[in-house]
């Protein structure tokens, strides 16, 4: 069986490779590019099973997938979805394309196949891949670096924004401490001065009785300044990490009696002191830290009470917790200074004309935070205020 003669020179000069088989898989008719894609000269592979051209690997079904096709002939293009490969004359594979076209003949029913070498588009797809990895990775890393940058802008960002937030705080920290400095050191060194003329004033009239009061004016000057600079000096300390906190056994109970006993000393007129205690007396803290508390608690209760008026401290003892209450009857603080409580330097509103530095509340917060402890305080304006230190055992 032949192509027509019309189609003759199609057949021969076509680029393509081009073959027809019959129903028993054997080729018929070859024209030269096939002959050249698969390596083999002119009118060898007539007569031969269409299996010689496909790889070992695929020779074994390859039969049936002849015959399934016969029962059903039909149109079809095969390689251009799934890979396809041929085999040339020397073993070499390569990938193919090929459209089956059957037809009818009085000599029978035949398989005309054409059949396209795509190497280099398979290469140039296999490339395109390549590259599109590549250039997948090559966006993913710039991707990550860039990811990297924004994060170290962020870092960088939020690192300025709290190196601007803390030199605005050490600014505002500043403004306070030349406030409080030059109200609370200036106020008992002039009356130092004051006192110290007038001392030498009396001494030459040997009044003793107005000598005596204002040698106890400069004393009490000197106590002033000896607190605020032992209030520096505490901040100092604390931030530093000075201080360590070293429980030991003591009486709670008699701990605190003897501390009020000498702020007895420093009460108001007609102030007086109650207090209260409940559950076990023996405890271990530092000694030394919850002094430090209670003194300035107790002495900020004096200072804000009014002449006759009580000052009440309590403690309460449990197996977890030790609770030491301290309520005055004061001037009490505004719910606005309640926020700013334990800041540095900060005075109350309605506390200004009341001598003090505004880091006493700063420290006992920070001598808390040493015990594990914590602050809790309750506050009305001219009805008074409690502060509680919670110890845990």
């Amino acid at each position: 069986m032949t192509v027509s003669a019309s189609n003759d020179v199609l057949f021969v000069y076509a680029t393509e490779g081009i073959l027809v088989i019959n129903k028993l898989r054997e080729i018929i008719q070859i024209n030269p590019s096939a002959e050249k894609l698969f390596g083999y000269n002119a009118g060898e592979l007539i007569g031969k099973k269409i299996e010689v051209l496909v790889p070992k690997k695929f020779t074994e079904k390859h039969p049936d997938h002849v015959d399934r096709f016969n029962r059903n002939p039909h149109p079809r293009s095969m390689g251009t979805t799934t890979d396809i490969f041929g085999l040339k004359k020397d073993g070499t594979e390569f990938p193919v394309e090929i459209s089956l076209s059957p037809y009818t003949t009085a000599e029978g029913t035949f398989v005309i196949a054409f059949i396209l070498d795509t190497t280099i588009s398979t290469q140039a797809k296999e490339k395109l891949k390549n590259y599109s990895t590549e250039l997948e990775k090559h966006v993913k890393n710039r991707t990550l670096i860039l990811e990297e940058a924004i994060q170290e802008l962020e870092k960088t960002k939020k690192e300025l924004f709290n190196a601007l937030h803390k030199e605005k705080e050490l600014n505002e920290l500043k403004s306070r401490f030349v406030s409080m400095a030059s109200h609370e050191f200036r106020t008992p060194l002039t009356t130092m001065l004051s006192s110290l003329s007038l001392v030498t004033k009396y001494g030459e009239h040997n009044d003793k009785i107005n000598q005596a009061k204002h040698v106890n004016k400069i004393k009490t000057s000197i106590n002033n300044l000896t607190d605020i600079l032992n209030d520096l000096l505490s901040v100092g300390k604390l931030e530093e990490g000075k201080i360590e906190n070293m429980p030991e056994s003591l009486n709670l109970k008699t701990f605190i009696t003897e501390i009020i006993s000498e702020m007895h000393s420093l009460a108001r007129e007609g102030q007086h002191f109650i207090h209260q205690h409940t559950g076990n007396e023996v405890v271990s803290l530092d000694k030394k830290i919850l002094k430090n508390i209670l003194f300035n608690f107790i002495s900020n209760a004096i200072k804000f009470t009014k002449e006759n008026g009580e000052i009440e401290i309590r403690a309460h003892v449990t197996n977890s917790a030790v609770r030491i209450s301290i309520k005055d009857n004061g001037i009490g603080i505004s719910q606005e200074d309640q926020k700013h409580l334990f800041e540095r330097f900060f005075r109350g509103h309605n506390a200004a004309h009341i001598q003090g530095t505004g880091l006493g509340l700063h420290i006992v917060a920070k001598y808390a935070e040493q015990m594990n402890g914590s602050i809790d305080f309750q506050s009305t304006q001219n009805i008074g205020t409690i502060f509680t230190i919670i110890i845990p055992q």
